[in-house]
């Protein structure tokens, strides 16, 4: 199974770069934050792509071998996209609150 590709400006345009508040944070997540704007972390996206493209990887090879993914999105706007797409490849799923 091809793995789909992206680049940084789509990740960009998409927010992903977008972390917590400041206030909000764990401290192992230090070494992945460029900074942070309006309260807000930055995560560094320079560090982020390699690291999704071994994450795609890591499921695909998972999924070939049998094995199940579970896909988790509790917030308000991730509950439907989440329960879609693991639905949409036959996936476990949690979408709210456990």
């Amino acid at each position: 199974m091809a793995l789909p590709e992206f680049s940084m400006r789509q990740l960009l345009e998409a927010g992903v770069h977008y972390g917590h508040q400041t206030a909000r944070w764990n401290p192992k997540m230090g070494q992945y934050i460029y900074g942070d704007r309006n309260g807000i972390h930055i995560l560094d996206l320079t560090q982020t792509v390699p690291m999704l493209d071994q994450a795609l990887k890591i499921v695909r090879d998972t999924v070939a071998k049998g094995g199940r993914i579970l896909f988790v999105g509790t917030k308000r706007q991730a509950q439907k996209p989440v329960a879609e797409a693991a639905e949409k490849c036959a996936q476990y799923y949690m979408n709210h609150r456990w």
